[in-house]
């Protein structure tokens, strides 16, 4: 499918592999731009050889490409949503409305990392031009089609300007980050704590092995296949709990294995020489990002210490200039993470519909940004800090 004005074309294709992976990472990470995994061609080609996004799973790969006189100059990753799953930019009361009023809010385009609620680039592209044109051709493919609606999520500034300039919607949402302020140690962390939160954490750091367990960080090969058949089982059993069934498959995990080996790091937790927990985080540029964890038995303290306290140790250890946990959980401000927003785009198609969602995000965005300022009050930090 293609759309053309002049010299610049928009053009979608079925499969990420379609596209050439250096040009698409390329655009994704452009000269000076951090690494960000989840826009990487080979964790969204991993996504779609795996099974885990597919048509009939209701993500319809339809990435699109903007050229401009022959040279492709952006693109984005792109999907036909037949439900809201795996999303974490949660609209299901906005599709239970539409439906109410007699229409039909699936299918609707989704520009998005499947299954990751991590901010990052969207409308890959190395000038403000070329961003605008994406996002003007998201919105004129959605017209065609006779969607719903199009959504960009987890965006980064330059896409959100980008976005709002052409009409699309802005919604906030919170997460929690820990932010690297120089320092040298986890030690070193602690010191810019009060001194009551930092013996909690200390506390829970000795609690997590009490039991004798083991942590051990392993990168790359030294994640043996061993250790991918004891995560999946962890994984799996987080899956089922949160989502009903877990979204990504133990294929995904293989493929990622080996063509992002450099990109990950598995903790994991040991008794006995057998692996009882685990989580995985990816390895970005600037950041450390954690994103799946589960175990086959409770253990006080052990989630706070494989998924916060471990992450802290290993970005600090890097020098990278923060840690992003995942969405959701305010207990994670007293482990030293801190409240930031997060925001994304939607361009609705129904002129009365995008009325009412526009008042909703209003308000929305005034309750979140106080949410966000009276959490700060909570964090750990010395008052001098």
């Amino acid at each position: 499918m293609a759309d053309g004005s002049g010299a610049v074309l928009a053009k979608t294709v079925g499969a990420i592999d379609e596209i050439d992976a250096a040009l698409w990472d390329s655009l994704a990470h452009p000269p000076g731009a951090p690494f960000n995994p989840f826009v990487a061609h080979a964790f969204l080609s991993a996504l779609e050889k795996s099974k885990s996004v597919t048509p009939e799973a209701g993500w319809a790969p339809m990435h699109m490409l903007l050229e401009d006189d022959g040279a492709v100059v952006g693109a984005a990753p792109l999907y036909a949503k037949g439900h809201s799953q795996g999303e974490y930019v949660f609209d299901h009361h906005w599709s239970d409305a539409y439906a109410r009023a007699g229409g039909n809010y699936y299918p609707k385009l989704l520009c998005a990392a499947p299954f990751t609620p991590v901010p990052g680039p969207r409308l890959l592209a190395q000038t403000s031009a070329a961003r605008a044109g994406l996002a003007a051709a998201i919105r004129s493919l959605a017209q065609r089609m006779g969607v719903s609606s199009a959504h960009v999520n987890f965006v980064g500034e330059e896409d959100a300007r980008a976005l709002a300039a052409a009409d699309y919607l802005s919604r906030m949402g919170e997460q929690y980050h820990w932010f690297n302020r120089g320092y040298e140690s986890f030690d070193d962390f602690l010191d810019a704590l009060s001194s009551r939160k930092r013996k909690a954490i200390r506390r829970e750091r000795r609690g997590a092995v009490a039991d004798g367990l083991a942590i051990r960080r392993l990168i790359g090969d030294e994640i043996t296949e061993a250790h991918w058949d004891a995560f999946w089982l962890f994984y799996q059993d987080t899956g089922a709990r949160k989502w009903g069934q877990p979204y990504l498959t133990r294929t995904f995990f293989r493929i990622i294995a080996e063509t992002m080996k450099d990109a990950l790091l598995l903790i994991v937790a040991e008794s006995g020489g057998k692996p009882v927990a685990g989580a995985l985080n990816f390895i970005g540029g600037d950041a450390l990002f954690g994103r799946y964890w589960g175990c086959l038995t409770d253990y006080p303290f052990l989630h706070f210490e494989i998924c916060y306290y471990q992450a802290i140790d290993f970005a600090i250890e890097r020098g990278l200039a923060r840690v992003e946990a995942g969405a959701q959980g305010q207990h994670k401000i007293a482990r030293g993470y801190e409240p930031v927003a997060t925001h994304s785009a939607h361009w609705i198609a129904n002129d009365s519909f995008r009325d009412a969602i526009a008042r909703y995000l209003d308000a929305e965005r005034e309750q979140t940004g106080m949410e966000i300022v009276a959490l700060k009050d909570f964090t750990p930090f010395r008052k001098s800090v």
